[in-house]
């Protein structure tokens, strides 16, 4: 399985080596930056040979995405702190866009996603279904009258978890130019994507029946 070195403590398992060489990077971004860590300085970080790091991750590229991944519940947990900061599911879904256009670049391991060398390792993590069950998790978790805006089921919290989400990660990989200022990206979002789950009023129900 690839225990030569680790330190003179070798994982028990496959998933553990993996984990352990995800740390090992992180620490070496953490002290050196992105540019600077090479995967010659990850092994040495993790006691093993550049070739027990292949075993694992035939890339750095492979072990950048492995690194922003692991932290994604940390980000997901500060998107959720602003999030209840709204009142309305309007505001929530319009400032998730905002909140993750403008801090996944300034973060210091999501970031990597954006310049992982080879392939789009940002859109595929993005786009996966894991990820738009988080989407999903973090919406529902805002405490706002969900329900009044049509968003009732697990299926609806998917669905505009899914749809926020390639969104941002649209805005993101695509920016407007000039570039947009958050109150700009703010304004048009709310202006096509809010009355979408805005609360309706009884006499506009009635006008459309």
């Amino acid at each position: 399985m690839g225990h030569h070195g680790w330190q003179g403590n070798p994982p028990g398992t496959e998933s553990e080596a993996r984990r352990r060489i995800v740390e090992a990077a992180t620490a070496c971004i953490d002290r050196s930056g992105l540019t600077r860590t090479s995967l010659s300085d990850v092994a040495a970080e993790a006691g093993v040979t550049r070739q027990t790091v292949y075993r694992y991750f035939p890339r750095l590229a492979d072990i950048l995405s492995a690194v922003a991944i692991d932290r994604v519940e940390e980000f997901a947990a500060r998107m959720e702190r602003h999030l209840a900061t709204f009142s309305t599911p309007a505001e929530v879904a319009v400032e998730s866009v905002v909140f993750g256009v403008r801090e996944v670049p300034r973060d210091p391991h999501l970031g990597l996603l954006l310049h992982a060398g080879e392939g789009d390792h940002f859109t595929g993590a993005v786009t996966s279904s894991d990820s738009f069950a988080l989407g999903a998790r973090i919406l529902r978790s805002v405490p706002v009258d969900w329900a009044s805006a049509g968003v009732c089921t697990e299926a609806d919290f998917a669905g505009l978890a899914e749809v926020l989400m390639r969104l941002f990660l649209s805005f993101l990989r695509f920016p407007s130019t000039p570039a947009l200022t958050d109150d700009q990206l703010r304004a048009l979002v709310d202006r096509w994507i809010g009355p979408a789950i805005t609360p309706e009023t009884e006499p506009a129900r009635v006008r459309r029946r």
